[in-house]
């Protein structure tokens, strides 16, 4: 069978290939047979396709890490930590953390996803509304004032003048609209994308203390990780940093591997460059000192991730209600614009 590459498997289903892989491995079954167990289970023909290649694969070089490598549907650091499993007797311990570390990463994903979701739905029904209004309401009153004798003024002109310019220009805005809607998926499909809007948003406060905050997740669950497997703290770092493409968290980084070339612990390091601060510093030095430190990298990432979970949260609950009080600010002010001077004039006659 020829190799074929295929698509890459989400967080999600790489959490879950781990997840059975350690335990038919646990079970005491072979890692190769284990291939042959899922294959003989699987009725997706995508999955079928996939497993048939890593099990012929598997059997010609006997390393699960390449026979993952040559389909290009899993993730780099996975190979490796495989790799470092196979070589070291660690590789049901490995992919059982590996499944809690993509898992992990799944629900990070979420959690970003379901912060958006709702806020951009509501963007977009506003801007619905308010496109109707000022294009196709103000319209009929300003016919209505004409036949009346009287003029639109004031902010209920401006809006008119808006669905004019609107209905004029149509056809550009509608370019401007697509033009913007390709840039939103090169943004968030594409790894060149998201490296370049991660560029732009770090000079942005709030966005760079969440990114702060998801970058020292992610590598703290990384740390847990690899000391979990039994490799050495140097080894664990310099593998980890591999995770961090937020520049500033790798310049921290750097300066903790030269901390720990010249002699210094771990912990102290990870303080003293800024990895790690407060209380999260604390948990690593008290871990490093009772040499649980996996255990203590693994409650770092839990805590930063109810941190992030918990600031969405709170980010959530305030957007709701003020997008719908911004809405029903426009909705109603373009609305009292023309009916009040309306009343008048009825009033009048």
């Amino acid at each position: 069978m020829a190799q074929q590459t295929f698509s890459p498997l989400s967080n999600t289903e790489v959490s879950a290939f781990c997840s059975q892989m350690a335990m038919i491995l646990r079970s005491g079954i072979f890692a190769m047979e284990g291939i042959s167990i899922m294959l003989e289970d699987t009725h997706v023909p995508e999955e079928h396709a996939l497993l048939t290649q890593i099990d012929e694969t598997f059997q010609k070089t006997g390393l699960l890490h390449e026979a993952l490598r040559k389909t290009g549907a899993f993730p780099e650091y996975m190979l490796q930590m495989i790799r470092i499993g196979e070589e070291t007797g660690k590789l049901d311990d490995v992919l059982t953390a590996l499944s809690v570390y993509y898992d992990r990463e799944a629900s990070i994903s979420q959690t970003i996803k379901n912060a958006l979701t709702y806020p951009l739905i509501m963007v977009f029904m506003m801007i619905v509304v308010i496109l109707v209004l000022v294009t196709k309401v103000m319209p009929i009153f300003d016919q209505i004032f004409r036949q009346l004798g009287n003029e639109m003024t004031g902010f209920s002109r401006a809006a008119l003048n808006l669905g004019t310019a609107i209905n004029r220009y149509s056809a550009v805005l509608i370019i401007i609209a697509i033009l913007l809607a390709a840039a939103a998926l090169y943004f968030g499909k594409s790894k060149k994308g998201r490296r370049q809007f991660r560029a732009l948003a770090i000079h942005i406060p709030f966005i760079r203390s969440f990114m702060e905050k998801l970058t020292a997740c992610r590598f703290a669950s990384g740390m847990s990780l690899t000391l979990s497997s039994g490799m050495s703290p140097e080894e664990c770092l310099m593998l980890t940093s591999d995770l961090v493409d937020e520049e500033s968290f790798t310049g921290k980084l750097h300066l903790c591997q030269k901390a720990i070339e010249n002699g210094q612990e771990l912990s102290e390091a990870f303080a003293e460059s800024g990895v790690f601060t407060g209380l999260y510093a604390r948990m690593a030095s008290i871990g490093d000192r009772t040499g649980t430190l996996d255990e203590a990298m693994r409650n770092i990432a839990d805590r930063y991730q109810e941190e992030i979970d918990l600031r969405f949260t709170s980010i959530i609950a305030a957007l709701e209600p003020t997008l719908v009080i911004i809405l029903s600010l426009i909705v109603g002010m373009i609305l009292l614009s023309v009916m009040l001077p309306l009343m008048g004039i009825m009033s009048s006659l």
